[in-house]
């Protein structure tokens, strides 16, 4: 009862308590301001900068510092690719960077390679595209002078022993049967050889080109493109840039080499253009078109930009998407890319569609990209594209090892050193003119190169204005 008492007693206190403290003014008006008037100071983005230096050898190393985790990570940039394979051994880059990890050292063989990663919970990956070879590690600091002694001897003592060069040329030979499996991939690869006749970047490796290829090439292509002026690297984490310098400079500092750096290739010529037919009995088709851009380097590289995000590569709310997806149902996927580089740029078109309606899907997206070369995009669509790759920007700079590898690779392409810095206002000066101007300039039909992979058989009359397909194979 006397509990009970209490409680009540309590209660009271505390409401009186409360209403006295409201009324005496304690809780401030201000306290209580509704979220629509409550005013925040302006969100200002500041993107660091990694630091760039330059080692005697002509090694160029990138250095950002972040004591967040103790983990450092090294990225590297090494200016060779797939496009620097020697005629008839295509498929010679690729294997060099697999058994580069994969085939030992001057000093240590493979399994004693792979036990002291195990034991450093940690790998290096090296991967090779079609202009460059990319290296990327990641380690606790710890750990750091186990894992710069192992990257080391990858990089510039790789033994490539026999038996791991042997089980790579079956994989790859394992790749090439399955690729028959995969028509997008077979699609892709068959457009790019196209795209680029009689360039090396248009070339793939083939059962032929693999037997061609023996380990004296792999050492070969290593000495020909591994080498410090040749090679970038970017350093981030919980290290001091003293140590980082030092550090770098114990592993790699005495790697001499009097080369320079490779020049950048030059651009490929005029691709072919019509529409090219891959037969293959399948119930979708996958439709492939193309033609060369604009470059990194060119001023109407930003307009070109949001171009391609509205046209396609802006997912779901993009005129592709909406038209042959989401309205006719046409393709369960449906798109365009835009692949920039340093003299030249790729844009293009795909969609995976059932094989009955491989031309319509087909028509409808040359109506839209003929569509847009009318001036037909509005301010919201051009609203909607900035904000999202301003957005999207923004957010591929979350840690510090993305900010040094974006450097490292501005440097690598050889644009301006304030590139990251004046992105985002020059995509935002971007109008709706421009869109026009340069969808009118670069969009060209009668340039344009088409691949249909997919059961040609089935594909129904070929529209009246239409020239005549041209039937290929695939090379295996």
């Amino acid at each position: 009862m006397k509990n009970k008492i209490y409680s009540c007693i309590l209660s009271g206190l505390l409401i009186s308590l409360l209403h006295g403290l409201m009324t005496s003014g304690v809780f401030a008006a201000e306290t209580f301001i509704p979220p629509g008037k409550i005013k925040y100071p302006r969100l200002d983005f500041k993107l660091p900068r990694a630091e760039r230096i330059l080692l005697k050898n002509g090694m160029v190393l990138f250095y950002l510092q972040d004591r967040e985790l103790p983990v450092v990570s090294i990225s590297a940039l090494v200016r060779t690719g797939s496009m620097y394979d020697p005629p008839g051994k295509e498929g010679l880059a690729e294997l060099t960077a697999y058994v580069m990890r994969t085939g030992g050292t001057a000093k240590l063989d493979s399994g004693e390679i792979d036990e002291r990663f195990d034991l450093l919970a940690a790998s290096p990956s090296i991967s090779m595209s079609l202009d460059s070879a990319f290296v990327n590690f990641s380690f606790f600091k710890s750990d750091l002078d186990p894992c710069l002694d192992l990257l080391s001897q990858i990089l510039r003592e790789p033994a490539f022993e026999e038996t791991k060069l042997q089980l790579a040329l079956s994989l790859k030979k394992e790749e090439l049967r399955r690729i028959t499996d995969n028509p997008q991939k077979l699609a892709f690869r068959e457009f790019n050889r196209l795209l680029y006749p009689d360039d090396p970047r248009g070339r793939y490796f083939t059962t032929a080109s693999l037997q061609n290829i023996q380990r004296k090439d792999l050492m070969a292509f290593h000495r020909e493109y591994f080498y410090p002026a040749n090679m970038m690297i970017a350093i981030s984490g919980d290290i001091s840039k003293k140590e980082a310098v030092n550090k770098i400079r114990q592993y790699f500092g005495h790697w001499n080499d009097s080369r320079h750096a490779l020049d950048v290739p030059s651009p490929p010529k005029q691709t072919r253009h019509g529409i090219f037919f891959l037969r293959k009995e399948l119930p979708q088709s996958t439709v492939v078109s193309g033609e060369f851009t604009v470059s990194k380097v060119h001023p109407d590289y930003y307009a070109f930009s949001i171009l391609d995000f509205i046209i396609g590569s802006g997912g779901f709310p993009s005129r592709i998407f909406t038209a042959v997806r989401n309205n006719e149902g046409l393709a369960y996927s449906a798109g365009s890319f835009y692949r920039a580089r340093t003299h030249y740029g790729v844009f293009g078109t795909y969609a995976f569609t059932k094989t009955s309606s491989t031309f319509q899907s087909l028509h409808l997206i040359n109506d839209i990209l003929h569509d847009v070369t009318t001036g037909s995009i509005t301010e919201k669509e051009l609203d909607w594209a900035k904000k999202s790759m301003l957005n999207s920007f923004i957010f591929s700079f979350e840690q510090p090892g993305q900010i040094a590898v974006q450097q490292m690779t501005l440097t690598y392409d050889r644009l301006p050193d304030d590139y990251l810095m004046t992105y985002r206002k020059k995509i935002d000066a971007v109008t709706r003119n421009d869109l026009k101007r340069v969808a009118a300039k670069y969009l060209n039909e009668k340039k344009r190169l088409t691949l249909i992979v997919g059961d040609t058989d089935q594909f129904g009359k070929l529209p009246e204005n239409w020239e005549q397909p041209v039937l290929i194979s695939p090379q295996q």
